[in-house]
């Protein structure tokens, strides 16, 4: 596992084996990455990154070596959160980034009530944990963390469907490769039809 671009590109990124950790693959987050910023090679500078269960952190370093101002990274495992520390500290990075070591949908409240916004927000829990997806959209779908223009990327397994829409966020693309599926969301009133 390595990060793909940008300041960093290249540079490997740790893992932990036997654990409940399923990283998202290069291929994948490349694929994330090439659509979201449109071949646009400042698409993410000083923007706001959300990575919800971000088990190694790959995503939202991968934001931070693109030229994100910031990455949050939520994580509930506490080997999984001194991972992400250790990944960050391997690469330099010692700015631009929080690492909340707590339930998402807690550390999502706590984010709120600091009057954060996200530009971009990754969510990806283990596969086996379909309430968790339910439970973590209807709560994004009316918290204050979101802009209008905001893209809500949720990564799980092209077997479960997260759901159309979750009022007034909606699903406007959904791209497959291998048992991984991403679905993005933004606010209804900004989806082109």
């Amino acid at each position: 596992m390595r990060v793909i671009a940008g300041k960093f590109r290249s540079r490997p990124l740790h893992s932990l084996r036997g654990m409940d950790l399923r990283p998202t693959s290069d291929r994948l987050r490349e694929t994330l990455f090439n659509v979201l910023g449109g071949g646009n090679p400042t698409a993410f500078e000083d923007k706001v990154w959300l990575d919800l269960c971000a088990g190694t952190g790959a995503v939202g370093i991968e934001a931070l070596s693109r030229g994100a101002a910031q990455a949050h990274f939520v994580e509930s495992s506490i080997s999984a959160a001194a991972l992400i520390q250790r990944n960050l500290r391997s690469l330099g990075i010692d700015a631009g980034f929080e690492v909340l070591r707590d339930e998402v949908t807690r550390a999502l409240r706590q984010l709120a009530a600091r009057n954060l916004t996200a530009d971009f927000i990754f969510l990806d829990p283990p596969y086996r944990m379909e309430n968790l997806y339910q439970q973590t959209l209807q709560l994004l779908s009316q918290s204050p963390l979101l802009k209008p223009d905001t893209i809500l990327v949720v990564e799980h397994t092209k077997r479960f469907d997260p759901g159309d829409g979750f009022a007034p966020l909606r699903r406007y693309r959904q791209l497959k490769q291998g048992d991984a599926a991403l679905s993005l969301y933004r606010m209804q009133s900004t989806i082109r039809e």
